[in-house]
């Protein structure tokens, strides 16, 4: 399990690389702002300038090496919720819908690669993180868009701060549900599963005051073995009994359908890594096109998920429960020693996820504000703990998991996966289609916006609305 780093708090103009190390004679960018209207252009310069020739990286990646980390970076808790997905949602219109909104996925994030690569030429610059593409496409759009540059970057952020802190609580509830599932079992209890939460509550604050990455990537590369050793497991219990489909939904309800449209944004989608991955290729022209790494990433991905929610809700059917590891033999040794490898490989892995949370959080806001204050590192650490323990609380407040997967992955990934891909490709060729192209980009983008909007708006509704249900009967 991997969560690659999905924002950067360093841009630069001209001919530098976003990773944090300047060039001789580097200029850096204004501090309120991510991108600059850079120079006065001739028309035509930008055809001269070609980024993947300027973009200076340390250890580039390879084709296969991308391909790698674009699949770790979309496999994790999202896959083991899929089969529940497919029983809101029911086993026909979990197929159909899994491979819809992954084409819809793929084909938004080539509409966001693309324009980072039309605007980093026409701004001269090797790449752009994501607020910076954003804000970039704002300034070439139309006028009545352009007031909202200042602010997009913001609201950009705040997705983004909001995804990974959510996927932090999903953490925290999962690996709690696993280890309660083992304990209760051998105790034969029914302890309360926050009485976990607040057990493993020390620990992850303490992995979480890591302040380096590179001090992180070794349990990244445990968890990852621990990962794929589980998910066999996995399919071994699946495929155990034979498949039926008595009494299995072919088609769910509507609501049930809002529940399963974020559970599958939030396991297909890795677009905070999109960018990071195809910046630090060693031959970026290969990560679109038609045969390019995202299209293969993205049909094994699809292929994974259909597969994992196809076969697990035939198997367990209405019994289904968040995560399929809850659905696990408890008398079986194999079955516990599955869960708690993947409560451990995603308990390792926390530090990770929250990283781009801590980043966005102390490097673009807090930092600025204190300055080079002594104390700064003081308060960088008390930032770090407050943000485990928003996760942590939210998680006590609400332990449902599959709740928690549903609101993060339509509230968020609607916006950063459908919504703004499309509206970044309408500024960014605002000026450069005529006639009927840009018509047909403009209607084609409004209709992406409004499958975004109604995703985001029914699907946080009916998540809200469940969580609530829960928290009162709960009470």
């Amino acid at each position: 399990m991997t969560v690659d780093k999905g924002h950067t708090n360093t841009a630069f103009v001209g001919d530098e690389a976003i990773n944090g190390k300047k060039p001789p004679q580097a200029k850096t960018i204004d501090p309120n702002m991510y991108t600059l209207e850079i120079q006065e252009k001739k028309p035509g310069l930008e055809a001269d300038y070609d980024p993947f020739q300027h973009r200076l990286v340390e250890h580039p990646t390879t084709n296969n090496e991308t391909l790698i980390h674009l699949l770790k970076g979309s496999l994790g808790t999202g896959i083991l919720a899929m089969p529940n997905a497919f029983h809101h949602a029911g086993w026909t219109v979990g197929v159909i819908g899994t491979v819809l909104i992954g084409l819809l996925c793929t084909y938004c994030i080539h509409l966001l690669i693309k324009a980072e690569y039309e605007l980093c030429k026409r701004k001269r610059v090797p790449s752009l993180n994501y607020p910076a593409v954003t804000q970039t496409a704002l300034l070439e759009g139309p006028e009545a868009l352009k007031p909202l540059s200042k602010i997009i970057i913001h609201i950009v952020n705040v997705f983004l701060l909001i995804y990974q802190l959510g996927t932090c609580c999903v953490y925290v509830v999962f690996v709690s549900s696993n280890i309660k599932a083992i304990a209760d079992y051998y105790t034969e209890s029914d302890t309360d599963v926050r009485l976990y939460m607040l057990i493993i509550l020390l620990p992850l604050i303490l992995i979480n005051w890591v302040r380096n990455l590179k001090f992180l990537a070794p349990f990244s590369t445990i968890a990852n073995f621990v990962t794929l050793v589980s998910f066999g497991i996995i399919l071994y219990y699946i495929f155990r009994e034979p498949i039926s489909f008595e009494d299995r939904e072919q088609v769910g309800t509507m609501s049930g359908f809002a529940l399963f449209f974020g559970t599958v944004l939030f396991a297909l989608e890795a677009i905070g890594v999109i960018l990071p991955l195809e910046n630090e290729m060693k031959t970026p022209k290969k990560f679109g096109g038609n045969f390019g790494v995202l299209n293969k990433a993205m049909i094994l991905i699809v292929t994974l998920y259909v597969g994992m929610g196809f076969f697990g809700y035939l198997n367990y059917g209405s019994a289904i429960k968040g995560s399929i590891t809850l659905n696990l033999p408890e008398e079986e040794i194999l079955a516990q020693c599955v869960k708690g490898m993947l409560a451990f490989a995603i308990y390792i892995t926390h530090g990770l996820a929250c990283y781009v949370a801590i980043d966005i959080t102390w490097n673009d806001y807090l930092k600025k504000n204190l300055g080079d204050s002594p104390r700064s590192i003081f308060y960088e650490y008390i930032a770090r703990t407050v943000l485990v323990l928003i996760t942590f609380l939210l998680a006590v407040a609400i332990p449902n998991l599959e709740l928690f997967i549903s609101l993060f992955g339509a509230l968020c990934l609607s916006a950063l996966g459908i919504a703004f891909p499309a509206l970044i490709q309408t500024c960014t060729y605002w000026h450069h289609r005529k006639g009927l192209a840009k018509v047909w980009m403009v209607a084609k983008n409004s209709i992406i916006g409004v499958v975004a909007i109604l995703g985001l708006v029914i699907g946080t509704s009916t998540s809200m609305i469940e969580i609530i249900h829960t928290f009162g009967h709960d009470e």
